[in-house]
């Protein structure tokens, strides 16, 4: 996980990344001295935990929502600490009467949830979504390819959840081995191979690395269901399955061209630690 600091209002906020979810979570302590108003973290704590009680009486999911990771501190060593994905904060924000409502909403929408009306509304996403390609200098094509893979990885996953798998770890562990199988490095391996960080992996692939992920996860959903794969061993049996599947079709593919089919370019701006692609007609 990666560790930094965002800044609201010259007020420190801890958060930390955690690359195989792709979230970010922030200290709820540092969100609620921002809010109350606090001189110090000590009584941020104390109002912090004397809410939680009360939200715990009424039963709320905040605080099941809450998690703890361990974050630096003051005295520069590391403790676990309460945090919180976006939404549950931008929750947790509308239990605490502050001035500073309405200003961290709006710190949270820019720091990493931009999402409120596309939980209603998924077309919003996929629209959002297509703009900032293009802003960002994908053709048509490759984005076309892009919300096609997109739409594959969607259907696997639905049947993931309806399959005793569990969204989070689950996810991130058959994810992970069908990537393995298909491309021969891992999802963090090859992020580094591009030199991402933060970044979606899927955002900076290739066309014949977005089409080779499709269809490593369409072989693996459709011999789930051709066996009703349940639970993670069945489903990473699966998942091996139809990733080995997208390996030979890739290693046939470079065996033919001499191109490999894995690669460090990315869509970085300038600067970036490799090499940026650069859109073609054939993408």
């Amino acid at each position: 996980m990666k560790q930094n600091l965002a800044i609201f209002e010259g007020h420190e906020i801890r958060r930390i990344y955690d690359e195989k979810t792709e979230t970010w979570f922030f200290s709820v302590v540092d969100i609620v001295q921002v809010l109350t108003q606090q001189p110090d973290s000590k009584t941020a704590r104390k109002y912090w935990n004397k809410l939680k009680e009360r939200l715990g009486k009424e039963g709320s999911q905040l605080v099941t929502n809450c998690h703890q990771l361990k974050l630096p501190a003051a005295d520069g060593k590391s403790y676990l600490t309460d945090v919180a994905n976006a939404e549950t904060l931008l929750r947790l924000v509308q239990s605490v009467p502050s001035p500073k409502a309405e200003p961290i909403k709006l710190w949270l929408a820019r720091t990493g949830y931009e999402r409120m009306q596309e939980m209603s509304d998924p077309a919003r996403a996929l629209e959002r979504a297509r703009e900032t390609w293009k802003k960002h200098g994908r053709s048509e094509k490759w984005i076309q390819q892009r919300m096609t893979g997109q739409e594959t990885r969607n259907k696997l996953t639905d049947y993931w959840a309806t399959h005793d798998i569990k969204k989070g770890d689950e996810y991130a562990i058959l994810t992970n081995l069908i990537h393995q199988e298909w491309s021969g490095v891992s999802v963090t391996a090859h992020k580094n191979l591009k030199g991402l960080k933060t970044q979606n992996l899927r955002d900076h692939m290739s066309e014949a690395e977005l089409i080779f992920t499709a269809l490593a996860e369409l072989s693996t959903r459709q011999i789930a269901e051709t066996v009703a794969a349940t639970g993670m061993a069945e489903n990473q049996t699966a998942a091996k399955t139809g990733g080995k599947i997208a390996r030979r079709a890739r290693l046939e593919l470079e065996a033919k061209t001499g191109k490999k089919v894995v690669t460090g370019e990315n869509y970085l701006p300038p600067g970036g630690s490799a090499k940026k692609l650069r859109p073609t007609n054939d993408e």
